[in-house]
């Protein structure tokens, strides 16, 4: 299909090499035909969930009313119930992209689906989760996701171990991003030995951008040193993992694991919406473009990107992070000298964003417990 004016950004973006995956996922997309029809013309290859956007789902539409009446009739507890409802939707979602995942030897056409996030912290109940979560949604194209943090990372690589495929999320600081990456590699060299087809084990690493900007922006205004760093820190940040991947996918621990089948780890840039109204709404998209990554975004951000993206005519004059890497560490010198410390705000965000999801999970289990009793 050739792309509409409205999409050729869209279309372009894939060409250069970014996988473009919709940060949104309900039932009314599904039964509309919406999502089929993003992937059709949008150029989207893949879908993320999280409890807020199942949260916001479910309050949202009564096309959850029928299921949750038949759980209420069962006597299904509010968190079972929950599982239900929402590996239903990625379960559906799957089978809406199978075909892009085929198309693509397995790399596109997943589908993610998180943990319980008030599990981040407990290693053994992440892996049990991941487990239930895979078998529930039973398709391959399947994403269990699972947050970087440091209880996280054992759970990680087990996972990767049985053959799940895994998306890495909440991943802020550099430090836990090389981390995270070890355990992926750690993972697939044990799924190797145990025999698994690397070629059917995906996995992505959610970086996340824009809070990153929130935060240390504040700080800056905070301290009253914005002037010329504002809206510097999270592109540098991002900037640097991708020079980590390139380096990890140099290394010859990595090329015996190519050699047996396996896809690489791609970086995936979250949390692409801007947070400050002074910065251009696609800064996230522009500013981060080069092959072999991910671009998850929520629909007002595919929207604005499809509307006034800017795309060169040649996509492979198109790349704003490779060769980028000495300028991304400058930022960060500059930032060091007006005081921020990027450690202590990767830190922060870190613990912010599993209360963040945990907030979101009791809301989805409030909303479902009263619907159930109703």
């Amino acid at each position: 299909m050739t792309a509409t004016t409205q999409t050729q950004p869209l279309a372009a973006l894939s060409e250069a090499g970014v996988s473009i995956w919709l940060d949104d996922l309900s039932r009314e997309r599904l039964r509309s035909g919406s999502l089929a029809q993003d992937i059709e013309d949008s150029s989207i290859v893949g879908v993320t969930t999280n409890p807020s956007i199942f949260a916001a789902a479910v309050s949202g539409s009564d096309q959850y009313d029928a299921q949750i009446g038949d759980l209420a009739a069962r006597g299904v507890e509010v968190d079972e119930a929950v599982r239900m409802i929402t590996t239903a939707d990625v379960r559906e979602a799957c089978d809406v992209l199978r075909p892009v995942y085929d198309r693509t030897d397995g790399v596109d056409g997943r589908v993610s689906i998180e943990v319980d996030p008030r599990f981040a912290r407990d290693t053994g109940a992440t892996i049990a989760e991941a487990r239930q979560l895979w078998w529930l949604v039973d398709r391959p194209n399947a994403m269990v996701k699972i947050p970087g943090t440091r209880e996280g990372l054992p759970a990680i690589t087990q996972a990767l171990v049985e053959g799940i495929s895994v998306n890495v999320t909440l991943i802020f600081s550099l430090e836990r991003y090389a981390e995270v990456v070890d355990a992926f590699l750690d993972g697939l060299e044990a799924a190797h030995a145990a025999g698994h087809d690397l070629s059917r084990i995906g996995s992505v690493a959610s970086f996340f951008v824009s809070r990153v900007d929130a935060e240390v922006d504040k700080r800056l205004d905070a301290g009253g040193v914005g002037s010329g760093v504002r809206g510097t820190a999270a592109i540098a940040n991002a900037r640097l993992a991708f020079e980590h991947h390139e380096q990890v996918l140099a290394s010859e621990r990595w090329q015996r694991l190519a050699s047996a089948g396996a896809h690489p780890q791609r970086p995936l840039w979250a949390s692409t919406s801007v947070k400050d109204d002074a910065y251009p709404d696609t800064m996230y998209v522009d500013e981060l473009v080069t092959a072999g990554t991910v671009n998850t975004m929520p629909q007002g951000t595919i929207d604005a990107f499809a509307d006034h993206g800017q795309v060169p005519s040649d996509p492979e004059d198109w790349d704003t992070v490779r060769g980028t890497y000495d300028e991304a560490r400058s930022a960060f010198e500059r930032l060091e000298s007006a005081g921020v410390d990027l450690a202590d705000v990767t830190a922060q965000l870190e613990d912010e964003g599993i209360q963040k999801f945990a907030d979101s999970w009791e809301e989805l289990l409030d909303r479902v417990r009263e619907q159930m009793g109703a």
